[in-house]
């Protein structure tokens, strides 16, 4: 795995901008509480592996027993902590980590593993450590959701954004995204699967699959951004639709696979 590339690419980045920006940027996170709100219950104890700046963790903090979470970019946990400490939270805590080995954590100690940040930076290979630990780390029973990036969900927005669509589609994209799986601009840095593949992947793990749902159906993140309110509330009901809808999963740009352990 290229920790410092992944770890350069956020320490010039602004992570709490994608929760906080804009109204297109907080699609995903809108999306994603609404599996929270689904499958997490004040008696769990949960990690999050790839936190962030800690988003979902104040989420949770009062909707969960424990939480820890755990980031490969310092940055991110330093600033995590910062607002563990002003909060005074006594059941979140946060750490450095890589999620491809966990190995100071010990087996079957969570109810819920929430791998949210780590797909998308990391090609098959590294995938499947990545399950496979969060499946040693996860109860029997337990819950274990994955985020990722759909390869024809992010290439469909730079086809259909306005900002975006004079430069896509190109052969040298097609080559990159639907071939090789990674990124066109950034491809050491942003790779993309699909959810055929993912629950692939998660099933030779050993695990069940409970749900798959796209998170951002933002296509048109320019248009999105600009649209009054009765047109954003129309625009919503598709995206409602497309969320309760596994077959529109794959055109969603990042989506969430939720799994059980036996």
């Amino acid at each position: 795995m290229n920790q410092e590339k992944i770890i350069s690419n956020y320490e010039s980045f602004d992570e709490d901008k994608r929760a906080y920006g804009s109204r297109a940027e907080q699609i995903e996170f809108i999306y994603t509480k609404k599996l929270l709100d689904e499958f997490i219950s004040p008696s769990m104890s949960v990690i999050e592996v790839g936190c962030g700046t800690g988003y979902y963790g104040f989420y949770l903090s009062d909707k969960c027993r424990q939480y820890h979470g755990v980031d490969l970019t310092p940055k991110h946990i330093a600033q995590f902590q910062a607002g563990i400490d002003a909060k005074e939270l006594s059941n979140v805590k946060a750490s450095v980590g890589d999620a491809t080995n966990l190995s100071e954590l010990a087996d079957s100690v969570y109810d819920a593993v929430l791998v949210f940040g780590p797909m998308y930076h990391l090609p098959k290979e590294e995938r499947a450590k990545v399950i496979r630990e969060g499946v040693r780390i996860c109860k029997s029973g337990g819950i274990v959701m994955f985020a990722y990036i759909n390869k024809i969900g992010a290439y469909l927005r730079g086809c259909i954004d306005r900002l975006l669509k004079d430069r896509y589609p190109n052969k040298r994209a097609n080559e990159l995204v639907l071939h090789q799986g990674v990124d066109d601009v950034m491809p050491d840095v942003f790779f993309f699967t699909m959810p055929e593949e993912i629950e692939a992947d998660a099933a030779a793990a050993g695990l069940s699959i409970i749900r798959n749902a796209g998170v951002d159906f933002t296509f048109n993140a320019s248009d999105i951004n600009t649209m009054d309110d009765d047109k954003y509330a129309a625009w919503k009901e598709i995206m409602d639709t497309m969320f309760h809808s596994e077959s529109c999963t794959g055109v969603s740009n990042h989506a969430v696979l939720v799994c059980r352990k036996p």
